[in-house]
């Protein structure tokens, strides 16, 4: 963070404020539709707001995108934000790290849990395959993977942890309407509390919009967003693991 830097969003030119929205209106498409998401976008304190697309949503709805410039800026030096400092290996280094450390296999395991159905975050860090040229966890000769899969409950996945022996426990929940995915979130760390193991596993949540901020305040070890690599995740356990049995000698 550049201490005390005052900044504007850069769209053309630097500083010009210049930014898109993007939004839903209960209106059919239409000339009175395009002008409503106009006079929501002055109203929102953009100038020279202009309509440059405008889509039917169904009998009654449009969806808009807006450009615009606002003149509101932002003080760095203002901001407090809490990032995971995250230590990075790769996979021969992690596979090595684990044996080298630990002395045997981590137990993880991992689900999209309440009603989230959404696994392609989940597979992409647990299934052999991978994401982005990386191997899943799946595929780590030092990791027991354990993918339960999509609208796993709470409870079935403490158990689970629990018939596994987790050393790692993995949630992964899309942000949904009302924000569902909190209480959700919130409920495995209360039943892992009353089982007496929450410390006993190190508890990861990732999602498209998980901060490492909003995953420490609802009692989680560590947060990951969208673009997450599975050696990210894997060299986060692991060092997590060492830290704690180095932490209790």
């Amino acid at each position: 963070m550049t201490e005390g830097k005052i900044i504007k969003a850069y769209g053309d030119a630097l500083d010009d404020g210049a930014v898109q929205v993007s939004f839903t209106l209960p209106l059919a498409a239409g000339p009175q539709a395009k002008a409503a998401a106009a006079s929501l976008a002055e109203s929102m304190g953009l100038d020279q707001a202009e309509v440059v697309h405008m889509a039917s949503q169904g009998a009654g709805f449009s969806f808009f995108v807006v450009y615009g410039h606002c003149h509101h800026q932002v003080d760095l030096s203002t901001l407090q934000v809490t990032e995971l400092e995250l230590e990075e290996m790769d996979f021969y280094e992690i596979n090595d790290y684990i044996r080298d450390n630990v002395g045997r296999k981590l137990n993880v395991v991992a689900a999209c849990t309440g009603t989230d159905a959404h696994t392609v975050g989940i597979d992409a860090i647990m299934n052999m395959k991978g994401y982005n040229g990386e191997y899943g966890l799946e595929r780590y000769p030092w990791i027991n993977a354990y993918n339960l899969g999509s609208q796993v409950d709470n409870t079935f996945l403490v158990a689970e942890a629990r018939r596994l022996q987790a050393d790692a426990i993995l949630v992964s929940q899309v942000v949904t309407q009302r924000d569902v995915h909190i209480p959700n979130l919130t409920r495995l760390v209360e039943l892992l509390e009353a089982e007496g193991i929450r410390n006993s596993v190190v508890l990861v949540a990732g999602g498209p919009r998980i901060s490492h901020q909003l995953a420490l305040e609802l009692g989680y070890d560590a947060g990951f967003g969208a673009g997450t690599t599975p050696r990210q995740v894997a060299s986060y356990i692991s060092r997590e693991m060492v830290a704690r049995k180095l932490g209790s000698l």
